[in-house]
């Protein structure tokens, strides 16, 4: 396939060597070079098995959902389409891989449409799976096994990739020592909470930075009671969450940590046994101390009504003074300008370094039908993409952001879960403010967005100076990394389809009992959450788990 690409190069040049002669042309123009330019180049060579040309032309049949950032990253490109792009023409190019879809969707009836062929069986070549679809086509007998293909076909920089996740990813797809799919990677470490706070409050109070919880409850009475602002209204608050508690930014997971209570993930007990964190006394004690803030007026009394784009408005208007979230909650501090937002660590209830809270977040896994003659394309393509983002022949501003996002052309959009953390880094290595530097890839593209923030005080660059910034929030990422301060979930997965509808059910019920909780009904109603937790399922789903740790 690329001697034949070669060779088109070859004819193409040689019949523009010949009409010059024959029309008598004595010299190249600029015109002239643009035609011989447009002839296709030569694609990359590589040796790793992975990465190499089937011998012969394959056809991979995915099926996808088409959105408005995909629609709107194809108009600004009218010769690439879904289907023919930059990113399938590599496919193609390289590893002599068709990329075709079975079919193509709106976002918005994606799910149905696909929910409706895993009935029938009508199933593409590869699919992207939750774990219950995933179980679903096991237990039909619908996949193949996938281990001999990911210990042949995965390079050594993809190897290095999964490695920075852990082996849970893996671990919720291996059933019977057999790997039944691939981990559609997402990053736990980076998901990482952080206590964000308006340090232009801090030094209107006359306040410091809180080093424990009781501190926290104090700037937050503070903020809502002494007018921060300066309006002479009372029209603030300080620690803000949404309605559904665990939101990314604006939520508990973090304010829970401080004292040692972790809700939503299951942790060791003092026999080694999985217990789930949400049913511990230590939760008891946070919801007590929230609900003596709610009644006293330290949290919104209308939280229980508000998602999390009703407190983006409020923190536009310049309402909010702190709140707990992840490393990305600094671009929603973008609409106010005048208030001086910064990341600090999450604290505990004493003096000890909080530990840090993170679940699990790969939640989606490329399974390829049983009889697909060819598994190994998936691994391939895997294994190219990450090349071509983030490898030794990395083109990120051809593949990765152009400045548009066009990886997102590609079916296939696994990326490295620490390269966030890693850009920084690197960023922090030749410091800040300075016009140019060594960096490539996506940390020089931060970097620069950092730049024109502190040198020609371009507001768009502000939270990206609070993310990857001298003091921010990844800056405490490895504050909690180095300090070993992060505690990840213990819990894989679930292999009963039973324990899979159970999860749903005590999720919700859980929320609901919290809810009234910090509204003010009597915390008796945590020791009945606890009873109703088991009766309906909690203590099967504990068994489950702690047998699927021990295999």
């Amino acid at each position: 396939m690329k001697k034949q690409q070669i060779n088109r190069r070859i004819r193409i040049i040689s019949l523009f060597i010949c009409l010059c002669a024959l029309i008598g042309c004595d010299k190249v123009t600029d015109s002239d070079m643009e035609l011989m330019n447009h002839v296709p180049k030569e694609v990359e060579t590589y040796q790793e098995i992975g990465l190499r040309e089937f011998d012969q032309e394959v056809d991979l049949y995915f099926v996808r959902g088409v959105g408005s950032h995909l629609k709107d990253l194809i108009e600004q490109y009218p010769d690439e389409s879904v289907t023919d792009n930059r990113w399938s023409r590599l496919y193609h190019d390289v590893l002599g891989i068709n990329v075709k879809y079975k079919w193509l969707v709106e976002d918005s009836v994606y799910d149905k449409k696909f929910a409706s062929d895993l009935m029938s069986g009508d199933l593409p070549d590869v699919m992207r799976v939750n774990i219950q679809q995933f179980r679903m086509l096991y237990n039909a007998g619908l996949i193949q096994d996938l281990t001999e293909v990911y210990q042949t076909y995965a390079t050594s920089f993809t190897k290095s990739v999964f490695e920075e996740e852990g082996s849970n990813p893996f671990e919720a797809v291996t059933i019977n020592n057999q790997l039944m799919g691939i981990p559609d990677l997402e990053s736990s470490t980076e998901k990482a909470e952080y206590l964000w706070i308006r340090t232009d409050w801090l030094e209107t109070l006359g306040l410091s930075p809180p080093e424990n919880m009781a501190e926290v409850v104090e700037i937050s009475k503070r903020f809502t009671n002494d007018d921060p602002n300066q309006n002479g209204k009372n029209d603030t608050y300080g620690l803000a969450f949404s309605k559904f508690l665990w939101d990314p930014i604006m939520g508990l997971e973090g304010f829970m940590a401080g004292y040692n209570a972790f809700p939503n993930m299951w942790i060791k007990d003092e026999n080694g046994e999985l217990v789930y964190g949400g049913i511990q006394p230590e939760v008891k004690e946070a919801l007590q101390v929230l609900q003596d803030m709610y009644q006293k007026g330290y949290i919104d009394p209308e939280f229980i009504f508000k998602d999390g784009r009703q407190l983006e408005e409020q923190i536009s208007n310049g309402e909010i003074g702190m709140l707990y979230g992840e490393q990305w909650a600094s671009f929603a501090f973008s609409d106010d300008p005048n208030a001086n937002w910064k990341a600090f660590p999450i604290v505990s209830n004493d003096q000890s370094p909080a530990r840090v809270p993170i679940n699990n977040r790969t939640h989606y896994f490329w399974v390829v039908r049983h009889d697909y003659e060819y598994p190994e394309a998936i691994l391939k393509m895997i294994n190219l993409h990450l090349e071509k983002n983030w490898g030794d022949t990395a083109e990120y501003e051809e593949y990765y952001s152009t400045p548009y996002p066009v990886w997102q052309l590609s079916p296939i959009t696994i990326f490295p879960p620490l390269k966030n953390y890693h850009a920084f880094l690197d960023i922090e290595k030749f410091g800040y403010g300075n016009e140019t530097s060594e960096l490539t890839g996506e940390a020089k593209a931060i970097y620069d967005k950092i730049n024109r923030y502190l040198l020609e005080n371009e507001e768009s660059g502000r939270g990206w100076y609070l993310t990857y910034g001298k003091e921010g929030a990844f800056s405490i990422l490895d504050q909690y990394i180095q300090n070993e301060q992060i505690m990840y979930d213990e819990f894989v997965s679930v292999s009963s389809d039973k324990a899979i509808e159970l999860m749903p059910m005590l999720y919700n019920l859980q929320l609901g009992v919290f809810q009234d909780i910090i509204l003010g009904h009597s915390l008796s109603r945590f020791d009945e959450f606890i009873e109703d937790w088991y009766r309906l399922g909690g203590d099967k789903l504990t068994e489950e788990v702690n047998q699927q740790a021990r295999e």
